[in-house]
């Protein structure tokens, strides 16, 4: 069908390695220079649509996080070992899942972890270590276009890619493949060191101009600034949605009936309201009500029974819970939500969602409802009638904050846009499940109840500039499960610190190599440049503190606690401090002269800086 249209242009489909002819197949995934089986007809480029540098966040999962140093080695070896030409980074700009775009449990925060953040601030080491290894792919740009690859044993589990181009230029990706062992290789005459599940790039076949594993970059710290703290009980207002009943409901059906095909995602909930006579003097009663997701909210007789919820892996869950019943008829409403709409797989089409069963029992009677009457109602009172935008929001009575703790209850106050420009973020870890707007514009869904393994959430929640006024901001959020608005706060995003850690044996920067270094006759001059600790705070800020320097044999990392060494140079926070205090950016060389003498021979020596920005 796609080549009936004659479009002139080719057809790319990802992970589809039997596409038809003249359409390019092309790989998705983490590893695709491993994974990729290669294009399926030789005049086909090798293409990588995306690769992925994190992946996204599900509620009730851990944030998954993926290294600067595995994304590098994949692509190059992706680029070496699968003649890669085209890599797509996916994504390279995290976002926001605004209003209720997030897929079946995705976070409202999309790919965070990605060298741009949700924030468009920069993620380093990601974005830096990414830059240096482009850089060094471009220095091979001649061998890797024009030049015959020829494949190399180095060891058990070492080998090289080598690329000769008919002018003589020569590169050449020496690979490590073993994830535990540092390797020496002999290649070409000469040693070459590579670390664990490492590749060094030589783009000359004699200097090393990258290796995969050995991050130059800085690293960076975001740090969410506290805001404005919302916690002024008569700044808010409330409004509890009305539990609607079955003789309240103009839909009527003899069946449970499927949710999204129901509301077609006209909204997240959809409310299931019955009815029964009961008659025995038993009180007390289990009801049971089995869904295939994504969460409800039960009521019998108006009154709050409980809530449960699925997971993205099982959606389909269980819900049981004691009711009290009243002699006569009793009222059953059941509020099912979704948590955003499925995304992938086969069959969509036979995917559902909502209640599949509905029983009560008592020590006398049971009550098979699935089959009785229901009625429903798609959505809540205050979406249909749009109480979080300025102009509607009249439209309901607003009553003095509570603190109830009522569940499906919306929460209105005013709130001052954060002075400054950087980028600002609601904290909702106060909360439970719901969805918040702002001026009318919904930031998305929000449930920080629901906790991963390792008790993490999603507590901040990006509000774009563009959706504030200096003052006056509408803030509206309906609460499902209860929630203390009154410890909300508006926060902004800032980088406030910056560490770099670099040893004696990492590269110069890339961007330190001469112009055409392969054509230089001495290439020892390119050898010998330093290695250095580059260091820069984002626009606007400068580097206001040294907290921890030393040339020697420091301890940790800087993703981790730092301790001084048994090797530690004397002058370490005198020369970083003369280098770099006051100054946006600053450059260190890791070097004996540098620091005024070498504080230990006989060892392998670093540079550990962590600088505060402000």
């Amino acid at each position: 069908m796609a080549e009936g249209f004659q479009t002139g242009v080719p057809w790319v489909m990802c992970k589809q390695n039997n596409a038809p002819d003249r359409m390019i197949n092309s790989c998705n995934g983490k590893k695709c220079g491993q994974t990729f089986v290669g294009p399926n007809s030789p005049d086909k480029p090798a293409i990588w649509t995306e690769n992925w540098t994190t992946r996204y966040q599900v509620y009730g999962e851990d944030a998954p996080v993926r290294s600067a140093e595995d994304i590098a080695f994949h692509v190059t070896l992706f680029i070496a070992a699968k003649k890669g030409s085209f890599v797509n980074y996916y994504m390279y700009h995290g976002g926001t899942n605004f209003g209720r775009t997030a897929s079946a449990f995705v976070t409202t925060s999309y790919y965070d972890q990605a060298p741009l953040d949700e924030y468009g601030l920069i993620r380093q080491p990601k974005w830096g270590h990414l830059k240096e290894l482009h850089a060094a792919l471009k220095l091979c740009s001649t061998p890797l276009l024009s030049g015959a690859k020829v494949n190399l044993y180095l060891g058990p589990q070492q080998q090289a890619y080598i690329f000769n181009a008919v002018s003589g230029e020569c590169a050449a990706f020496l690979i490590n493949n073993d994830t535990i062992n540092a390797a020496s290789v002999p290649f070409q005459n000469a040693s070459y060191d590579l670390p664990p599940m490492s590749i060094s790039i030589l783009p000359d076949c004699k200097n090393v101009a990258f290796n995969t594993a050995k991050v130059s970059t800085q690293y960076t710290t975001r740090t969410m600034g506290r805001g404005e703290v919302l916690d002024a009980a008569d700044m808010w207002q409330e409004f509890t949605e009305a539990i609607p009943n079955f003789d309240s409901t103009s839909t009527k059906s003899e069946t449970l009936m499927e949710q999204m095909n129901t509301t077609k995602d006209s909204s997240d909930y959809l409310w299931y309201t019955s009815r029964f006579q009961h008659e025995s003097s038993d009180t007390q009663a289990i009801l049971e009500v089995s869904s295939l997701g994504h969460a409800l909210h039960a009521f019998v007789n108006g009154q709050t029974v409980g809530s449960a919820h699925g997971s993205r892996k099982n959606p389909r869950f269980k819900f049981e819970r004691s009711v009290s019943l009243s002699k006569g008829i009793n009222y059953v409403s059941i509020l099912s939500v979704m948590v955003g709409m499925p995304n992938s797989g086969a069959f969509l089409e036979r995917r559902a969602a909502g209640l599949r069963t509905v029983k009560i029992r008592d020590k006398h009677d049971n009550y098979d409802l699935t089959n009785y009457s229901w009625g429903y109602q798609i959505g809540l009172q205050g979406e249909t009638l749009q109480i979080y935008t300025e102009q509607r929001s009249s439209q309901v009575q607003w009553k003095k904050f509570s603190n109830a703790g009522n569940p499906l209850t919306w929460y209105k106050t005013q709130v001052d846009a954060p002075p400054g420009h950087a980028p600002v973020a609601l904290n909702l870890a106060s909360m439970g499940k719901g969805e918040a707007w702002v001026n009318g514009q919904s930031i998305g869904r929000y449930w920080p109840s629901y906790r991963s393994p390792n008790g993490s959430a999603q507590t901040w929640y990006n509000v774009p500039r563009s959706f504030l006024k200096p003052t006056g901001n509408l803030l509206v959020l309906l609460e499902e499960n209860g929630g203390n608005p009154l410890q909300i706060s508006l926060d902004t995003a800032s980088i406030s610190q910056v560490c770099g850690h670099v040893t004696a044996s990492h590269m110069a920067p890339v961007s330190s190599w001469i112009e055409h270094h392969h054509r230089a006759k001495n290439p020892a001059k390119v050898s010998g440049r330093r290695p250095k600790v580059l260091l820069a705070c984002p626009s606007k800020s400068k580097i206001s503190r040294i907290s921890f320097a030393s040339y020697g044999t420091p301890l940790g990392s800087c993703t981790s606690s730092l301790a001084l060494g048994t090797c530690h140079s004397q002058n370490s926070r005198t020369v970083v401090e003369e280098a770099c205090l006051g100054k946006m950016k600053c450059s260190i060389a890791v070097s004996d002269r540098r620091f005024g003498g070498d504080p230990c021979p006989t060892e392998l020596k670093s540079l550990m800086v962590v600088a505060e920005c402000q």
